[in-house]
């Protein structure tokens, strides 16, 4: 086999393979492949020593000092990767594919391990990702409607009935709206986004719909990649529309937290939009524990700005579906039986 993979052989090696991001913390932090484990070969002050080096000295005393550096760890990686990788398996990738993946791979084959390295590394699989959105055939519906609806629990009622799902949302740890950080950890970073987003679309069947919602082209402090963000714009559009009292007491469980300060916060970010009575009568309805009316209010804000994308929205098929109840496990029932899609 061959040791040095392109990134789709790469990939494709690493359900029997342990990976090992041989990069500075700092890089692996910044966006890594999903299932990587960070095994850095000099840690973010060592990086940085080195690098300086080379720019002011050149390449032969940078190696050196890279070498003084490694030396005394060398003993530990091999312990380390043992523990990691019992069945001596792995996938070693750095940003390059140049000097420390093919150190660490040279390392680990001495000591009797099964190695495979990326080439081109971290940087070739980045450019591969981003092809892949661009190429990318899946047959997309979007699940739209009002705030409140409960999309995010239909999409994942429609997984569990056997339909094909990715949640952007929960990909984002963001549930998309201004309130969308409360009770969420916190946001990966854009790369890192776009590198699971990859992931769980590389997973998916082609052949077979996949549901997915509808979002703006950022979720909180991410963003959705343009290319499959334009797949999204050409799917079938599926609206649901569900009894308003029904999306109000959604938006009360969801977002409802013994902490008011992060609803304040949230009504804050819209302040502009909702006008100063609307955020001062939000602001008086949580200080009263009344999160109905807050409720209300963002109901108002937010159901207006649903029409208006609406009407602006390019989908070639736009469908508008009415309940009378908001079950979700029984509107995904409902869309499961939707044959022309």
């Amino acid at each position: 086999m061959e040791m040095v993979l392109d990134p789709a052989k790469f990939i494709a090696e690493l359900p029997e393979r342990v990976m090992l991001d041989v990069r500075s913390p700092g890089e692996y932090a910044h966006g890594h492949i999903p299932g990587a484990l960070s095994f850095p070969l000099f840690d973010d002050a060592e990086r940085s020593q080195v690098g300086t080096m080379y720019k002011q000295t050149g390449k032969e005393e940078a190696m050196e000092l890279g070498l003084s550096i490694v030396g005394p760890k060398m003993a530990d990686f091999v312990k380390q990767a043992k523990k990691l990788a019992p069945g001596r398996r792995l996938a070693v990738h750095c940003w390059r594919g140049g000097q420390r993946s093919g150190s660490m791979a040279w390392l680990f084959r001495q000591s009797g391990f099964d190695v495979v390295t990326l080439h081109g590394g971290y940087k070739a699989y980045r450019q591969y990702i981003l092809d892949g959105f661009k190429t990318t055939s899946l047959k997309l519906i979007v699940l739209g409607g009002r705030t409140g609806s409960g999309k995010t629990k239909i999409l994942h009622k429609l997984k569990n009935l056997g339909e094909q799902i990715i949640d952007l949302e929960g990909l984002a740890h963001h549930k998309g709206s201004a309130f969308g950080f409360i009770g969420e950890q916190p946001q990966p970073t854009v790369e890192q986004y776009e590198n699971d987003l990859f992931q769980a679309i590389s997973q998916l069947d082609p052949g077979r719909r996949v549901w997915i919602e509808n979002e703006s082209k950022s979720i909180g402090r991410v963003y959705i990649p343009l290319d499959f963000w334009a797949k999204m714009k050409a799917a079938p559009l599926v609206n649901i529309d569900i009894p308003n009292h029904i999306r109000l007491e959604n938006l009360v469980k969801d977002y409802v937290l013994t902490d008011r300060s992060a609803l304040q916060v949230a009504f804050e970010k819209i302040a502009k939009k909702l006008g100063g009575l609307h955020l001062k009568q939000a602001v008086e309805s949580l200080e009263q524990n009344d999160f109905h009316a807050a409720a209300k209010i963002a109901l108002q804000y937010y159901d207006k700005t649903y029409e208006h994308n609406l009407m602006l929205n390019v989908s070639p098929d736009i469908r508008r579906i009415e309940f009378d109840y908001g079950d979700p496990e029984a509107i995904a029932r409902v869309l499961t039986n939707i044959q022309d899609l």
